[in-house]
């Protein structure tokens, strides 16, 4: 173990990597409640996206640890989730097997330019301001989602109005918000994970949550995994991708694409720097590299290669993008700095396949907080913004806007493009637009022609 994951090399312990990969998993583990829950709104079964979740953060998690020996898990991505379902199936019409294809081509895709120089071209191309400002869209998205989906937001006569508290599930999920922030605050480990269960229990005497159908057929093992089975392959059939490239127009299909993969891209990417360089895990060497070279040379490209290999997998498996999350860095926090950390934590990711009988107690109301409350941490991206300098604030503003407006990351996204080259040509700034950025921009405009038209 000692010459496989190189402990003594990276200044740590068996024992420290053990506790960082259980920190890391605790942390993370409000996903395998959230994520089920939010991609059963498209008409996917959840005990079956339970399944693929789990499966899908063990490959990308145990490829993170064995493959680039780093500590980092991987799952089912926030936000990029509630793009599949709320832009993609919801509001854009495709089915959810159609939505998977379209994860499962981002991941072949990202696949390649990984290994070539093409992803060197696409990290310069993007403006940092626009990385930021998706990442904040993002947030606000998914935070107004968790609002909306326990009810603490009304439309009435289209107008949005606060509710009127009477809902058992409101107060619920208030009750909820209130335990996931002083546990935030007060930095218990597993915050949200906690908040999840204490508020699950509180809704049984509230008469939200019935107990009483634990261990009945509906939840039991054999359905859980029928329901699995149901959805396992499905993306590459005639439902999934024959489906999406002969029932749709292909300008349409495209835009999509293009915004699944730069999201997870650059989620992925600003994770590792931003996590890595504070705890030494990347050097500037592997920032160099990932920047101007091409292959799997150093860490930090096989950790991105390893991101992409898990979203084409979960794809196949029935679950949208796979991304690294964030979290790890609970677990890099108490000294995990090698791989051994990742192979904990997928460890603890197969062993919550026992709880798969109980993930249909789970009510709305345990995690729409959960979503708050990782809201409000993306939104920290706003800080990275130059508000002051009104060239940069304008496409960052119509990013993030348009995204929560439209309940649409890839509408925030095409609007901060269009903006961002109407500011560049207006200042005389024209040559210092990437043609990637003009070329993107341009589908976008085509798809809104074709809607307009359509």
């Amino acid at each position: 173990m000692e010459n496989f994951f190189k402990l003594k090399e990276h200044n740590t312990t068996f024992s420290t990597e053990v506790l960082a990969g259980v920190t890391t998993f605790f942390t993370m583990a409000y996903v395998l409640f959230v994520h089920p829950q939010m991609l059963a709104e498209t008409g996917l079964p959840r005990n079956g996206v339970y399944i693929a979740t789990i499966l899908s953060a063990v490959i990308g998690t145990l490829m993170m640890g064995l493959y680039a020996n780093i500590p980092y898990a991987q799952a089912p991505g926030m936000g990029l989730n509630a793009f599949f379902t709320y832009t993609v199936v919801i509001i854009g019409g495709f089915t959810p097997y159609e939505a998977l294809a379209m994860v499962f081509v981002c991941g072949v895709i990202n696949m390649i330019i990984t290994v070539t120089s093409i992803r060197k071209q696409l990290v310069k191309a993007i403006p940092e301001t626009l990385q930021q400002a998706i990442g904040a869209g993002i947030g606000l998205f998914i935070a107004y989602i968790g609002l909306l989906n326990v009810g603490f937001i009304n439309f009435s006569a289209g107008v949005p109005s606060l509710t009127n508290f009477q809902d058992p599930n409101v107060l619920l999920a208030i009750i909820g918000i209130a335990i996931t922030l002083i546990l935030m605050l007060k930095k218990v480990k597993g915050a949200i994970l906690i908040s999840i269960i204490v508020t699950t229990i509180i809704g049984i005497p509230m008469g939200i949550v019935d107990i009483s159908s634990i261990g009945s057929g509906a939840d039991s093992y054999g359905t859980v995994f029928a329901d699995f089975k149901s959805i396992f392959g499905v993306a590459l059939g005639k439902e999934g991708i024959v489906s999406l490239f002969t029932n749709h127009d292909i300008f349409k299909v495209i835009p999509i694409i293009f915004a699944f993969s730069l999201t997870d891209t650059f989620d992925t990417i600003g994770t590792f720097i931003g996590t890595g360089r504070r705890s030494g895990i990347f050097t500037d060497e592997d920032e160099k590299a990932m920047e101007t070279g091409s292959g799997l040379n150093s860490k930090m490209e096989r950790g991105l290669f390893a991101d992409m290999v898990a979203t084409t997998a979960g794809s196949i498996l029935g679950t949208s993008n796979v991304t690294t999350f964030v979290e790890s860095s609970a677990g890099i926090g108490v000294g995990g700095r090698t791989g051994l950390t990742s192979v904990v934590t997928a460890i603890l990711f197969l062993l919550s396949i026992v709880a798969a009988p109980v993930i249909g107690l789970i009510p709305s109301a345990a995690t729409a907080p959960a979503l708050i409350v990782v809201g409000i941490l993306m939104a920290g991206s706003f800080a990275d913004i130059e508000w002051t300098n009104f060239e940069d604030a304008i496409p960052a503003f119509f990013t993030v806007l348009m995204t929560v407006l439209t309940y649409s990351i890839s509408n925030g996204l095409a609007f901060g493009f269009i903006s961002y080259i109407l500011v560049k040509v207006t200042t005389g700034k024209a040559k210092e637009v990437h043609p990637i950025v003009y070329g993107s921009t341009l589908l976008f405009v085509i798809n809104f022609v074709i809607v307009a038209l359509g």
